[in-house]
């Protein structure tokens, strides 16, 4: 079995003069969401194999705040497909992968991400907000096998979900 964590990037700064798209950082609001999606996933006992991200400054913010997070020291790749490409150059990366890989983070942008998850999974999703993070698992063996099968959503998650209620596990590990 394989899974594929699907996250969008934290919340980013507003556009401002003399500053490119690629170069926007994140919001100090956006350190608040990565610590509680992280708990969360520590929580669950979820890490990563491998994390690939694009190489736009925010997301690369991210990959590294929620691999510091979950104590993750593999491997991430910060990859240029993954900055507003096509889905399928995404598609080619995730089928690239090593077999022994088991379970991948991508962190980028939309509208990418979501039509990796419309094309990927069973089900629809029609906006996968700031720090969302989709899960999907599929009955696979290789990672070139995933172009031809459908995989099931696990959970979809973003840090709204936890603005009025927050889980005591959750609120101890932030502290952290």
């Amino acid at each position: 079995m394989k899974e594929i964590y699907l996250i969008h990037h934290a919340k980013a700064e507003d556009f401002s003069e003399g500053l490119s798209d690629f170069e926007r950082s994140l919001k100090k609001k956006a350190f608040k969401d990565i610590q509680t999606i992280g708990s969360y996933l520590a929580l669950q006992g979820i890490s990563p194999d491998v994390i690939l991200s694009s190489c736009a400054m925010r997301a690369q913010e991210t990959a590294v705040m929620l691999a510091e997070k979950l104590s993750f020291q593999g491997v991430k790749h910060f990859l240029e497909e993954l900055y507003y490409a096509p889905y399928e150059d995404a598609l080619n990366i995730i089928m690239a992968q090593d077999k022994s890989c088991e379970r991948l983070f991508i962190i980028g942008h939309n509208p990418q991400l979501n039509e990796l998850v419309n094309s990927l999974s069973k089900e629809y999703i029609s906006k996968i907000p700031s720090m969302g993070v989709v899960s999907l698992h599929f009955d696979i063996s290789e990672w070139s096998e995933i172009k031809s099968v459908k995989g099931n959503i696990d959970f979809f998650l973003y840090p709204k979900q936890f603005k009025y209620y927050m889980p005591r596990q959750i609120r101890t590990k932030l502290s952290i």
